[in-house]
């Protein structure tokens, strides 16, 4: 958790250090709008499950609410089952990338898709448990920001060693001092971002978030959450070309984001 940049107001919002607006407040029960959103690519066999359990909670968490499945330029049947379930349900729309882009691309289009108050993301893999938003909104009295992180990685050795060596990576460039900075279980203002000019296409997009969240005064506070075995579809977080993309791209992006790592004062 970073230190109390930004204090609660008597008219129930609180001031973010850097945000010329007000960041909204609510109550922990229930916001009063919230889009979600997670990417897909090449996930057919997960989107619509996803997406179910992500339509089963939002109800019970915002008054209004939408889904946004971004298919990342999807070979398969992904970007066709997702389109499907839009035509047959309300509130959930579909954004697409014809070729595939990265996953930073894909959570800057749902980022910029996002129309609500507030903006909740995961990813479309069936690894997270969408019910468990409800932890990262009851933090909301004590946070501007909240992150999560997995207690109990559901992953082989190597992908553990991989993750902890590069969280360690972006403490010592960047001082974020978040435990597990690409946990994609994120709940944050859609005004946080105003202004935000976000470049990364691949794995740098949450350190380059967070590091403008923590310039701009944001209090972020981690709380754990449940990392469930993949069932189906194949992870490429250990894909040596998707880990030779990210150190170029930490190289590329390293300057800037060091530059807004620092918080305001």
């Amino acid at each position: 958790m970073y230190g109390t940049h930004a204090a609660p107001g008597r008219d129930g919002w609180t001031y973010g250090i850097g945000l010329e607006e007000k960041v909204p407040r609510m109550p922990a029960e229930r916001l009063r709008s919230l889009s979600a959103f997670f990417p897909a690519h090449d996930e057919e066999d997960n989107v619509v499950p996803m997406a179910e359990a992500v339509l089963a909670v939002l109800p019970d968490v915002a008054a209004e609410w939408e889904l946004v499945i971004v298919d990342d330029g999807s070979r398969d049947a992904t970007g066709a089952r997702a389109d499907a379930l839009a035509a047959s349900r309300d509130r959930v729309r579909v954004v697409h990338h014809p070729v595939n882009r990265g996953y930073g691309a894909a959570i800057r289009s749902g980022l910029g898709a996002a129309r609500h108050e507030w903006i909740f993301y995961t990813d479309g893999d069936r690894q997270f448990d969408p019910r468990q938003v409800t932890r990262l909104i009851a933090e909301l009295p004590h946070a501007d920001v909240v992150v999560g992180w997995r207690a109990r990685r559901a992953d082989h050795a190597l992908r553990r060693l991989n993750t902890f060596a590069w969280n360690t990576l972006i403490r010592v460039l960047f001082g974020l001092d978040v435990r597990d900075v690409d946990c994609a279980f994120k709940l944050f203002p859609r005004r946080a971002l105003d202004g935000l000019v976000l470049e990364a296409e691949g794995a740098m997009i949450s350190t380059e978030l967070l590091a403008h969240f923590r310039r701009r005064g944001l209090r972020i506070v981690e709380v754990p959450v449940d990392h469930l075995p993949r069932t189906s579809g194949s992870p490429s977080g250990n894909d040596p070309r998707v880990i030779l993309r990210a150190f170029r791209e930490l190289a590329r992006l390293y300057p800037r984001i060091r530059a807004v790592s620092r918080p305001a004062r």
